[in-house]
């Protein structure tokens, strides 16, 4: 009978896009929450309508805005992150998350966005002008300390984007992606969306390279983990991201002096097996992170959205999941990162403008992907099954239960 419930409501939600009754529907599991005094922050800006199809990727059990865990798994950590995520790198596995697919503004973990987009395209040797345009950001943001009119290698631009989050290392970096012209920045930011697109990221919207907050800008806990795999996939993230110190080079003119700058993500100097990651803060967004380590055989990633820095700060949240992570055993899984070539095969997703009335903020070019085609038909096909077979489940169901009554 159970079953037959669960294929009702299976029938009911692939139809309406809505679940069965309250108690037909599984209930979400409350998130561990440590606790703590309500923080003082702007309120959280709407997100875009959720689409049932989009909170499913990677699997069913992901579609929730509270916790999943694998079956007898030890009780994850109280955070005071919003949305979290562990996954294993090398073989895809979600081994556990908290509202894996809920929109969340993204801070500065977006570089990382901006690195799977650009990193290939950008010769690390070259050397570069700083234009004025480079250091437009918000007043009081984080910046490495480019100069107008100074030279720097994109190794170092690179260096000055992960270490010390600065947005003045985004702009550059992503006018040069962007053919290095005035509509470079732009060309760059429309990149990463189609990045995001390509890799199944479907609740991430960009507007600016840096995470530096933008009217309709979004990602996600999962997502965050297929830009993550894409990101711990090149060697040379991997080298900037562990790099502990680097050196912002002297200029002559203007005549500046050059300094030493830290890697600010302080997992890699207090977690063994550390491979690095990325910080993130802005008012609106709060705490964000992502990091990764590797154990025993094994890289899992973690991400986290929506934290705050007492009573653990981010990268803090972020060991406490990888250690969580690494006491499962290997396979352990409750969903799994989709693959660019299984989103390829589903089909191109078809992008829509979304408005005020959707809740997406009305931001021009605010867009997302709807279902692939082939993930449609997929749908239709289940249902017909469920809908032929529904009514002889009832009858095999009633007679179950007259036989049960009369012995």
């Amino acid at each position: 009978m159970r079953a037959l419930v669960t294929a009702c409501a299976a029938v009911l939600l692939v139809l309406t896009g809505v679940p069965a009754t309250a108690s037909a529907a599984r209930a979400e599991i409350p998130c561990p929450k440590p606790k703590i005094a309500k923080p003082s922050a702007p309120p959280r800006p709407t997100p875009p309508a959720e689409v049932a199809e989009d909170m499913r990727v990677g699997g069913d059990d992901l579609a929730t805005h509270g916790l999943v865990v694998p079956e007898n798994s030890p009780k994850p950590p109280a955070l005071t992150a919003t949305t979290w995520l562990v996954a294993d790198l090398e073989t895809g596995e979600v081994l556990g998350a908290c509202g894996p697919h809920v929109h969340q503004t993204p801070a500065s973990v977006q570089k990382m966005l901006l690195a799977a987009t650009a990193i290939d395209q950008l010769d690390p040797a070259q050397r570069i002008t700083v234009t004025r345009g480079d250091l437009d950001i918000e007043p009081g943001s984080s910046a490495v300390g480019l100069v107008v009119g100074g030279q720097y290698t994109i190794a170092t631009l690179w260096l000055g984007l992960m270490l010390n989050s600065g947005n003045d290392a985004a702009n550059a970096l992503a006018r040069l992606a962007g053919g290095g012209g005035k509509d470079g920045l732009a060309t760059t930011v429309a990149a990463m969306n189609a990045k995001a697109a390509a890799l199944g990221a479907r609740q991430t919207h960009a507007v600016t390279p840096s995470g530096l907050d933008g009217k309709g800008q979004f990602t996600s806990a999962y997502d965050l983990a297929l830009i993550a795999r894409v990101c711990f996939a090149s060697d040379d993230f991997r080298k900037y991201v562990l790099t502990k110190t680097a050196r912002l080079p002297a200029q002559k003119k203007p005549k500046v002096g050059g300094f030493q700058f830290q890697n600010e993500n302080k997992l890699i100097y207090n977690y063994p097996g550390a491979l690095g990651g990325k910080t993130g803060f802005t008012t609106l967004a709060r705490h964000s992170y992502v990091g990764a380590a590797t154990r025993d055989g094994r890289t899992l990633v973690a991400t986290l959205l929506g934290a705050e820095a007492r009573p653990l700060r981010g990268w803090e949240q972020g060991a406490k999941l990888l250690d969580w992570g690494f006491s499962l055993p290997a396979g352990s899984s409750v969903g799994r990162l989709v693959t660019p070539e299984e989103v390829a095969a589903a089909g191109s997703p078809r992008v829509e403008k979304t408005t005020a009335a959707d809740g997406g903020g009305g931001g021009a070019g605010n867009a997302r992907p709807s279902a692939p085609a082939g993930l449609t038909v997929a749908a239709a096909a289940s249902v017909a099954v469920l809908l032929t077979g529904t009514p002889l489940l009832l009858l095999f169901a009633v007679r179950r239960r007259r036989r049960m009554t009369r012995s």
